[in-house]
């Protein structure tokens, strides 16, 4: 028997199950990430001096702790994977699988690019002896890019799936197939826009 609405719109809210799903789901993040902004904004307007003293040096601006050309880097990364993650849509709404496989492919590759970077950034922190517990500014940093990269990884989890043994429902059902890449996608541009917000709160502000 097969459940109601998992493509068709129900009547009540005009969207299928899965989209009524996802929204519900990313109101609840926006609540989650809403509240560390504004935990963000509360310390830094308390804060004596930003972004402060930390491994035994003292910064005047956020442009001397981060590196602004990394995280630059990895803000055109984020934005070409949203833009390979509507073309793997595209492709299925087009009913051309190859293509889907291509650009989901590239999807995770980018956000495995993006993990690594960042990798790499936060690694350099910590051979400088910058820390979390080194002051209010990295105990934010750490915070909001953290649980984004868990949201990246995440997101890597769910398109791997369906790029690998998930793909197998196109053969079955192809239009609840691209639904749910669909909805994959909407949460995928969520994480995006989540950095392009903390890029320049983080790194610029």
């Amino acid at each position: 028997m097969d459940i109601p609405y998992t493509v068709e719109e129900r009547p009540d809210t005009g969207l299928n199950n899965a989209k009524l799903g996802i929204w519900l789901f990313l109101a609840s993040e926006v609540m989650l990430f809403g509240g560390l902004f504004s935990a963000y904004i509360f310390l830094r307007i308390g804060a004596p001096e930003w972004p402060g003293t930390m491994a035994g040096q003292t910064f005047a601006t956020s442009f001397e702790v981060l590196n602004v050309p990394i995280g630059t880097f990895n803000t055109f990364v984020l934005i070409a994977s949203s833009v390979t993650m509507v073309m793997s849509w595209a492709s299925l709404m087009m009913k051309d699988f190859k293509k889907y496989k291509l650009y989901m492919g590239l999807t995770i590759l980018l956000a495995l690019a993006f993990l690594v970077v960042k990798g790499f950034e936060y690694g350099g922190k910590f051979s400088a002896g910058m820390f979390p517990s080194e002051s209010t500014f990295l105990a934010i940093y750490f915070t909001l890019t953290g649980l984004h990269g868990l949201h990246v990884i995440g997101g890597i989890v769910v398109n791997a799936y369906f790029w690998g043994p998930g793909a197998k429902m196109w053969e079955t059902d192809p239009d609840r197939f691209t639904n749910r890449i669909e909805i994959a996608g909407l949460y995928w541009h969520f994480v995006d826009l989540v950095w392009i917000f903390l890029f320049p709160t983080i790194y610029l502000l």
